[in-house]
């Protein structure tokens, strides 16, 4: 028997309503492609902080219940940021595809759909708490152009169909994959089924074109924000109080493979923030305003700072309070900058402060506690990191740093107004998602070498890591092996009370598997906790330990 061609059915659907679909889709994708480029263009007038994306990602992060941003830092650590973009663009990628098909059917309910998706974009601009009325410009712009772009798209695939042929119609050929193959790849008559798929691949080379010109002009352009180049015109100003010389042999990592450095290159230093864009203040027009419970609350700019003659230069260990037990955001810096006590008292701030809300160019809110800023002897304004200012993701100009407690209560970051409150009157961004209101840095200690599930040669090697207690101090770090009994390290020479302190045990290994544990003593006699918690709602705890085999 002859298979039956399907072109010659009636009332079904013939062999171009498959590619029809795929097209229409592809069509939404471009539309979006097309959308998104010109959004960018469009936001580099406004701000990089206006680009949909980032805007959509910004309320994404605000929206987020807890327990998946504890996953999404945990999974991703400090590429969680990257993560959130490449998860938005799929979403948006799968909407446009749908809108696509929608479109196919009935082209008002498309244009809707892309009007709705920009609705979404704007509104989550205007949002944002830096955001302003043309913050949401960029969404409006693009989505107006997507929407144009998806009817150019669309209409090649709605071109209606012969009517009449005067040529007699040829004897249908037996239809099967070849036949399937000539249609999907073009074959024959480009405007059968309905179709002129010429000039839909022709649009879509204009779109695709628009999208990668528009977008890529746009970030281009966006660049023109950038401090990078300020920052490094920047002169540093000398310490009055400069910070000690390390003593020799101070930082053990260089003899010990795998420990951690006593001191963290910025370019390694651990960075959590909700900040999708980083911020981008010049030198010049860096203002910071002191307003509430103050006698006499001013404002200072950049200037203001670098000509104090009370600047102080510190090394710090600072941490996060999403570290996991053995996690690695922590690291230490040496930090320059405006002693924060000293800085508070000569504006006068009032007795019935107990909170100080203080406010990032981007919006976020941190809330410190104002006796800590006051009676903890390092904390600072800080401006310099490592003999350098800070970089730009790190809080550039300035940054707010307490040791002692975690960042989320104490390391404000590109810091523009400091509001001396009470914690009755106001919750600060983290507090209100319920994490802890006071975040004391808790005891710590981690295994840096050997790594887990390492496999080695047995005999003597070095079990080395770090351990801190900021304001406090190390005293003791004791590891246990397997059953063993608890076993001292070696610490290294102590610097300061906020740094934290390496240690090492030499051991010999036998050949087989091995648990190794570690914790530590504090200064003040605490000894680091066995019991184990999560860092919500307040800090991680609990000994951290490995296992390991030897051969």
């Amino acid at each position: 028997m002859t298979e039956q061609d399907p072109r010659a059915t009636t009332g079904g659907d013939g062999p171009g309503t498959g590619l029809r679909r795929v097209l229409a889709a592809l069509a939404g994708l471009l539309a979006a492609a097309v959308a998104l480029g010109v959004a960018e263009l469009v936001a580099a007038l406004v701000g990089p902080a206006s680009s949909p994306v980032v805007a959509v990602g910004d309320a994404a992060i605000t929206l987020t219940p807890e327990p998946v941003k504890a996953f999404a830092i945990r999974t991703f650590g400090e590429n969680d940021k990257i993560a959130l973009i490449v998860g938005t663009l799929i979403v948006i990628a799968i909407y446009a595809l749908v809108i696509g098909l929608v479109g196919l059917r009935s082209r008002r309910l498309g244009i809707a759909g892309i009007l709705l998706f920009g609705l979404v974009g704007v509104v989550a601009a205007v949002t944002r708490p830096a955001g302003g009325i043309l913050y949401g410009l960029p969404a409006l712009v693009g989505a107006l152009v997507g929407a144009g772009a998806l009817l150019a798209l669309l209409s090649p695939l709605q071109t209606p169909a012969p009517t009449s042929d005067p040529s007699p119609a040829p004897t249908p050929a037996p239809y099967g994959l070849a036949g399937r193959l000539r249609d999907a790849l073009g074959a024959g008559d480009r405007k059968g089924a309905g179709m002129d798929r010429r000039r839909f691949f022709l649009t879509s080379g204009v779109a695709v074109g628009v999208a990668a010109v528009a977008g890529g002009g746009g970030r281009l352009l966006q660049q023109r924000f950038d401090v990078a180049g300020e920052r490094g015109d920047l002169a540093l100003p000398r310490p009055a109080s400069p910070a000690p010389a390390l003593p020799a042999g101070a930082d053990l990592a260089p003899r010990i493979e795998g420990l951690t450095p006593l001191v963290t290159p910025n370019k390694d230093f651990y960075r959590v923030d909700t900040a999708i864009t980083v911020p981008q203040i010049r030198p010049s027009d860096y203002t910071l305003t002191l307003k509430g419970k103050f006698d006499s609350p001013q404002s200072y700019s950049l200037q203001d700072l670098f000509d104090r003659d009370d600047i102080i230069e510190r090394d710090i260990t600072l941490t996060c309070v999403s570290n996991e037990v053995g996690g690695r955001l922590a690291g230490t810096a040496r930090w320059l900058g405006v002693p924060l006590g000293a800085f508070l008292r000569e504006n006068g701030i009032g007795d019935d402060s107990d909170q100080l809300v203080c406010t990032s160019s981007d919006g976020m809110t941190i809330g410190a506690p104002t006796r800590s800023a006051l009676e903890v002897e390092d904390a600072m304004l800080a401006f310099g990191m490592n003999g350098e200012p800070l970089p730009v993701e790190h809080g550039f100009p300035v940054r707010m740093l307490i040791p002692g407690l975690y960042g989320y209560v104490s390391a404000c970051k590109w810091i523009t107004t400091i509001d001396a409150t009470t914690y009755d009157a106001f919750d600060a961004y983290w507090v209100e998602r319920d994490w802890a209101a006071d975040g004391p840095i808790k005891v710590f200690s981690r295994i840096d070498t050997p790594a887990p599930l390492r496999q080695f040669p047995a005999g003597r090697r070095p079990i080395a890591g770090v351990a801190w207690a900021q304001t406090r101090g190390i005293a003791r770090v004791e590891v246990r092996v397997d059953d063993e009994d608890w076993v001292e390290a070696e610490l290294s020479p102590e610097v300061d009370a906020d740094l934290w302190r390496q240690w090492v045990l030499p051991y010999d290994f036998a050949t087989g598997q091995h648990d190794l544990t570690v914790r530590a003593t504090s200064k003040d006699g605490e000894t680091q906790t066995e019991e184990r918690a999560a860092p919500f709602p307040n800090g991680a705890s609990g000994w951290h330990s490995v296992r390991v085999i030897t051969t």
